[in-house]
């Protein structure tokens, strides 16, 4: 199912954007990186982004549950109890990420809810929220307008 088809219930996204707070990692960072040229020999200095968001625990249940809610982003388990930084009595740790426009679509879903995480929530969305892609969607809403509305509606129910 993809994005489009999907609905997505408020309480579920209170509840992940709940969990995402506490256990939840944003990355927004532009970086340096060398890289190989596309012609010739040597090397070149190129800027890039790193957008990602990511959450992780060794309950791999609800790892899969958001996962299955937000219909984006990829899972993996990494083992600790190897060598060189694990121990043997660490339990498997389970990883949810997405990253690029995928973290803002999540960003978007989460903004109404998040807290702890709310300033970097925001530098995702306001990244995105000029380039074309965006601007051309019909169905992209001012979300403090939308926010203020939500927590409104929220507190007649």
């Amino acid at each position: 199912m993809s994005r489009k088809e999907m609905t997505y219930k408020a309480t579920d996204m209170a509840y992940l954007a709940g969990l995402f707070d506490g256990e939840g990692c944003v990355q927004y960072k532009q970086y340096i990186e060398t890289k190989k040229k596309h012609k010739g020999p040597g090397t070149r200095k190129t800027k890039v982004w790193r957008i990602t968001m990511e959450m992780a625990m060794s309950d791999e249940s609800t790892i899969r549950l958001a996962h299955k809610l937000l219909g984006v982003g990829t899972v993996k388990i990494l083992d600790k109890t190897k060598p060189p930084h694990g121990k043997p009595h660490y339990l498997p740790q389970w990883r949810w990420r997405c990253s690029h426009r995928d973290a803002y679509f999540v960003a978007r879903l989460f903004w109404p809810y998040a807290h702890t995480k709310l300033l970097k929530i925001n530098d995702i969305i306001q990244h995105y929220a000029g380039k074309r892609f965006v601007e051309s969607k019909p169905n992209i809403i001012n979300l403090k307008e939308y926010r203020d509305a939500h927590m409104e509606r929220e507190a007649k129910i």
